[in-house]
């Protein structure tokens, strides 16, 4: 299964401005995820938070989307919350007002972060597991094979509990990989692992490099390496691609 070195195949081919033609719409199916920079229509990413969100699992992939949009790309991204809207306390004290409920259908990529793995009895993760609400909308929202579910960090055991990843190749946190693992997960030694509609990244950093793989994924190697540029980060390890 191919590993790609990321900075180097990126800055290999990259125009590093904004500029030029974005090619057709692809197909909307789980095996036609867009080859590199065939999207012209709106992406719509949909950031889900809750109580102990991990702060840069948020605000790192927002980062991202909202600079490739600024640079003239087609993305719309918003947070939004599986559960009441309301204000949400992140796991080092920001507060999230979410207004709006959630309608998963009106997204193409749902990224979902992580948060509070080591903390069974507090926010985070683990309480959403055992509430039950968010894991069955994302659940019900991976039935659509158009739809690409992009999780990170301990994000990837949530979406996992959830009954999402199963047996597909995944990554995580290194904190986590081996709780995955003995879950019966395939968990891969890659920063970032893209299986078609579902592509995780590990922790915590490693979202920004996640986010930035997508623009590249969706809009091509220029919008990347545009954002990457902006934002003075240099995107280090592997994506595995085990997608075909």
């Amino acid at each position: 299964m191919p590993q790609v070195n990321r900075r180097d195949a990126l800055l290999s081919g990259a125009a590093l401005t904004a500029t030029g033609t974005i090619a057709a719409p692809a197909a909307a199916a789980a095996s036609a995820i867009p080859a590199q920079g065939q999207r012209r229509n709106l992406l719509r990413v949909h950031v889900v938070i809750f109580d102990g969100v991990e702060e840069l699992d948020v605000f790192g992939p927002l980062q991202v989307f909202g600079a490739t949009a600024a640079m003239g790309f087609p993305v719309a991204y918003r947070l939004v919350t599986g559960g009441r809207p309301g204000t949400f306390t992140a796991r080092f004290g920001t507060r999230i007002e979410i207004p709006d409920v959630w309608d998963p259908a009106e997204a193409d990529v749902i990224v979902v972060p992580g948060g509070g793995f080591r903390l069974r009895n507090g926010p985070g993760i683990w309480a959403e597991i055992e509430d039950g609400h968010l894991p069955r909308l994302l659940r019900e929202a991976a039935a659509d094979v158009r739809l690409t579910m992009y999780g990170l960090c301990t994000g990837v055991v949530l979406l996992h509990e959830a009954g999402v990843i199963r047996s597909r190749p995944c990554t995580t946190h290194a904190g986590a990989k081996r709780y995955l693992t003995d879950q019966g997960a395939d968990v891969r030694n890659a920063r970032v692992v893209d299986d078609g509609n579902l592509v995780c990244a590990g922790g915590v950093s490693a979202g920004v490099d996640g986010a930035l793989y997508l623009m590249e994924r969706e809009f091509g190697s220029e919008a990347a390496a545009g954002t990457e540029r902006y934002l003075e980060f240099e995107r280090r390890g592997t994506v595995l691609v085990t997608s075909g």
